[in-house]
């Protein structure tokens, strides 16, 4: 189903629609407030850029140093070409160890990877232990924004969901005794896990440990009482040096929530005395992505989700109408690369406003780089016949001054003397939610000529 489609599905509940963008540019709100609080704001920006496009263009020394320094620390560091072999790699570290039960926070390689379904069909019970990734997990669907995987749900919707499946009394939707009964639920998981899955923010090359940002504490609670870590990692979240952790962490929580820092920022570096630490370093698509000089900025990529919160198609179409493991104005730019055909919609669910590059705290051109997808999908994918045969008329149109100026001429009359009730029909699905403005006597140019005369 094309973008367009699913956000239609999405927009038959206007309420709920005006609640998540509404929602989500709170969350922008509070990025903006955080921002300016920080002097030299745009100079960490550069700075994050900068060191992010450095790792990318030393990549395989960089990732090569991180290896040989994880194994001295006592990681078992693997390699993964692809989701399958990343899988599968999981997979035997947990056979090894009969591991049943997981804990896992939360990881959006993981979800790339369809890593929970695979398990399960091998007879492993999955727990996301993150609060947002447990709740669309039960109501068994896809997370539908990278920081914020609950977001399109109420919290009506997660108390029906949690008296269906956690047992819990009605609360009329009650944050507190959800969370309180939530928190009762995982506990028990956390105790009886054989082993913990967690993701990885930022891996540092210098000295071979990796850093989980939470702000609910579930990494740590997993990773330190199960015998066994393994961590998933990106093969592109690479930093040189420890210290330049304290740029990435100080943009991080900001961009995403408005928070000065994440509430948990854990630093892994070694396994306990008498524990195993796993971490599986994947590629699946980055090389080849990394390969296209246009789109190669996108794997600077934090995940920080403050993209979505401010762009305007996100806010009213959800994350889940992207139809894609990362949605939003920056899976719209990752998503083509893996599968052209399938997400030839997504460059196009944009009005190129640039917000979504003017808040991305690693300055990705994402704007800029979903225009040119636009013009890779017009050439290689085939576009509807009513699209083609539009464009086409647009383009003759504004190819000659004399037609688009009657064109204009005969448009404003239309609009001036035409009921609304036609121009506003059903076949114009734009005027279904917005009116067209009033329109003046003239356009541009024929004020500027009037003007020109009078002087």
């Amino acid at each position: 189903m094309a973008h367009a489609e699913a956000a239609t599905k999405f927009n038959k509940n206007e309420a709920k629609v005006n609640w998540h963008d509404k929602a989500l540019w709170f969350v922008r709100q509070k990025r903006d407030r955080q921002a300016h609080k920080i002097q030299g704001w745009e100079h960490l920006r550069d700075y994050a850029s900068a060191l992010k496009a450095n790792v990318l263009s030393n990549l395989d020394t960089y990732l090569i140093q991180f290896e040989e320094n994880a194994k001295k620390n006592g990681i078992n560091v693997h390699w993964a070409a692809n989701a399958e072999e990343h899988n599968k790699i999981v997979h035997g570290i947990l056979q090894k160890h009969n591991a049943k039960k997981i804990v896992k926070s939360k990881s959006m390689l993981t979800e790339e990877c369809h890593l929970n379904p695979y398990l399960e069909a091998n007879d492993i019970e999955v727990i996301d232990t993150d609060l947002g990734e447990r709740i669309v997990q039960l109501a068994k669907e896809s997370p539908s924004h990278i920081v914020l995987p609950a977001i399109h749900k109420t919290k009506e919707e997660v108390d029906e969901l949690f008296q269906e499946h956690l047992g819990t009394q009605p609360s009329g939707g009650n944050p507190e005794y959800l969370t309180r009964e939530a928190r009762k639920h995982l506990r028990n998981k956390f105790l009886k896990a054989d082993a913990a899955i967690t993701g990885v923010n930022f891996a540092v090359a210098d000295t071979g440990g990796f850093v989980v940002c939470t702000n609910e504490g579930n990494a740590d609670m997993g990773a330190h009482l199960a015998n066994v870590h393994i961590a998933c990692m990106g093969m592109e979240k690479l930093i040189p040096q420890e210290k330049h952790l304290g740029v990435f962490l100080r943009l991080l929580a900001r961009s995403a929530t408005g928070q000065p820092i994440t509430t948990y920022s854990s630093y892994f570096n070694k396994p306990e005395e008498g524990k195993e630490m796993h971490i599986v370093i994947v590629d699946n698509g980055r090389t080849e992505q990394l390969s296209r000089e246009d789109f190669r900025r996108s794997l600077h990529c934090i995940r920080c989700g403050a993209c979505m919160n401010t762009c305007p198609i996100y806010r009213r179409s959800g994350g889940h109408s992207y139809d894609a493991t990362i949605p939003g104005p920056i899976g719209s730019i990752l998503s083509p690369g893996k599968d052209l055909t399938k997400h030839s919609s997504l460059p196009f669910a944009s009005t190129l406003c640039g917000s979504c590059s003017d808040v991305c705290p690693v300055k990705i051109n994402i704007h800029e780089q979903l225009y040119k997808w636009r013009q890779i999908i017009v050439k290689d994918v085939p576009q509807p016949f009513v699209k083609k045969t539009v464009m086409k008329a647009a383009g003759s149109v504004l190819a000659k001054p004399k037609t688009y100026d009657f064109v204009g001429k005969t448009a404003r009359f239309m609009l001036k003397n035409t009921p609304k009730s036609i121009i506003n029909s059903k076949v114009n699905t734009w005027g279904h939610a917005r009116d067209l403005p009033e329109v003046k006597g003239d356009n541009f140019e024929e004020w500027y000529k009037k003007r020109q005369k009078n002087e």
